[in-house]
């Protein structure tokens, strides 16, 4: 009976564990810089995010008037191919994982 009870209690903390996993997010972020201009953001978006012409250019002029814009938000294991593939096109993007 004890072995029972033992193994209900790793169950319910193994089920808390996989709940806090579940509950952070990730965060693709773009900075914006002087050196890249309007068109090679929004290609670079267009490409790496697979986001539309339009969510791209609007995403720019957030990086732009804001200073930054999150262009993503997904699995970190998804932004980092992502980030880093935006970083070699010479933006400055940053994954930022919070809890929610």
């Amino acid at each position: 009976m004890s072995f029972s009870q033992t193994n209900t209690w790793t169950q319910s903390e193994e089920d808390v564990l996989l709940e806090d996993i579940a509950t952070v997010v990730s965060e693709l972020i773009v900075y914006n810089d002087d050196h890249n201009t309007f068109d090679w953001v929004i290609q670079s978006l267009v490409e790496i995010c697979k986001h539309s012409v339009e969510q791209a250019e609007q995403l720019s002029l957030l990086v732009h008037y804001k200073g930054k814009a999150t262009v993503k938000t997904a699995p970190i294991s998804i932004l980092k191919p992502m980030k880093d593939a935006l970083c070699d096109r010479g933006l400055n993007a940053v994954i930022e994982s919070i809890k929610v």
